[in-house]
């Protein structure tokens, strides 16, 4: 094997053998090592530890990744116990999350730690659904209309087309936008526990090509027309959802705050209002009124092999505080989390054995109920994270923790 993995180097090297064609001449580990040694000899550096890794690549190819050489490896760890209480996720849960942020983990966990002395958090899906809006055109606004009011009266024969492509996919409704000549049809499916984006783009596929038989005129530009909204913030997915909708919320007993945050309702309220609210409304942060749902949303995500690039839209959302009496009300509402606990980067090793960590790894019973459970757990984080920011702002202790987590300096 190493004869035949030094002469595809060789090629490679040369210019003969084209890096994603070295699939074509070797199984996927050997692939992976061949176009690594090869760039290694062209560049006249090495990357041992890149190469180091226990994924297979007979598992990757063709699902995960292309032009493979090795792996990327981040700090993994683990905050918690957090107990929480909705409609999916009940109980205690340890939470993994891969970053490179000093203090990040120990942020969460500190806001774990006084979430579980003041109770359950409470988790509630307002609404999943998963969307993909092809864009079409036609002669006319008229047309355009016609064929709107068209695919609302037709909606049973569109949904045996979608619901035809798979066994988990079912359509819950499609939502035409018209601009002039041009109609968006965002589709909206229910995809079990996975995320579903390729499932639903494959279903809004086969409904485009009926669509176009049978309405004359209809022309289909791209299966996504932006209106979906994928990987972009959007007002839509902000009023109608993508993925999971979902809120956490709990209230802080002032007597824990005083005690374990040396701080008050008061102060992180105002720190709430004048930060997230005002602040975020001066700069124009739109759909961000919210102190760091990203850096909780991103760990959470590298560490469990979901799409990195949706944390765009997954971490929008808002933090609200009121002060009752000197007790901390707190929730966080994130409107578009799009999370799954089947396929894409959830099949590979770690990320699975993380998934499990929470008890969401693979299909539920019944189908659908590991990934809400999964989104309460991360909303049940999130709010971990913003109880603690927003409190270690309130007390100005942000700047110390970074200090002694993020750069190793005693304070």
């Amino acid at each position: 094997m190493m004869d035949k993995i030094e002469e595809t180097v060789d090629k490679i090297v040369k210019g003969e053998l084209e890096l994603h064609k070295v699939d074509e001449v070797l199984d996927a580990n050997a692939a992976m090592v061949a176009r690594r040694l090869a760039i290694e000899r062209m560049i006249g550096k090495t990357f041992p530890s890149i190469g180091s890794t226990i994924i297979d690549y007979l598992d990757v190819k063709g699902r995960n990744a292309e032009n493979v050489i090795g792996a990327a490896q981040l700090p993994l760890g683990v905050a918690g116990p957090i107990s929480v209480d909705g409609d999916y996720a009940k109980g205690s849960f340890f939470i993994p999350m891969a970053t490179t942020e000093g203090a990040l983990i120990a942020s969460v966990n500190r806001g774990m730690k006084v979430l579980r002395l003041s109770g359950s958090v409470k988790t509630k899906i307002l609404r999943d659904g998963m969307t993909r809006a092809p864009v079409f055109t036609f002669d006319s606004a008229v047309e355009a209309f016609k064929f709107t009011q068209w695919v609302i009266s037709n909606i049973d024969r569109v949904r045996r087309i979608t619901e035809g492509t798979s066994s988990h996919a079912k359509l819950k409704g499609i939502e035409p936008l018209q601009l002039g000549n041009n109609v968006w049809l965002r589709f909206e499916f229910e995809t079990g526990d996975a995320m579903g984006m390729n499932m639903v783009t494959v279903a809004t596929e086969s409904a485009c090509s009926f669509l176009e038989e049978e309405f004359p005129g209809a022309r289909c530009v791209a299966v996504s027309g932006n209106a979906c909204s994928d990987k972009k913030q959007s007002f839509t997915n902000e009023l109608l959802g993508r993925g999971k909708s979902v809120i956490a919320e709990a209230i802080i007993p002032s007597q824990i705050l005083e005690k374990q945050l040396r701080t008050t309702a008061d102060k992180i309220e105002e720190v709430n209002l004048r930060k997230n609210w005002l602040g975020g409304a001066r700069a124009g942060t739109i759909f961000q009124f919210n102190a760091h749902f990203a850096n909780v949303i991103a760990a959470i995500f590298i560490a469990t092999g979901q799409d990195v690039a949706q944390v765009v839209e997954s971490s929008t959302g808002y933090t609200w505080v009121e002060n009752r009496k000197g007790n901390l009300y707190i929730s966080v509402t994130l409107p578009s989390l799009e999370v799954g606990t089947v396929g894409g980067g959830t099949r590979l090793p770690t990320q699975r054995e993380a998934l499990s960590m929470m008890g969401v790894d693979g299909g539920g019973n019944p189908p659908g109920s590991n990934a809400r459970k999964f989104a309460e757990i991360i909303s049940a984080a999130v709010l971990a994270g913003e109880l603690n920011l927003l409190s270690a702002l309130s007390t100005r202790e942000l700047g110390k923790a970074h200090l002694r987590l993020g750069r190793g300096m005693k304070t």
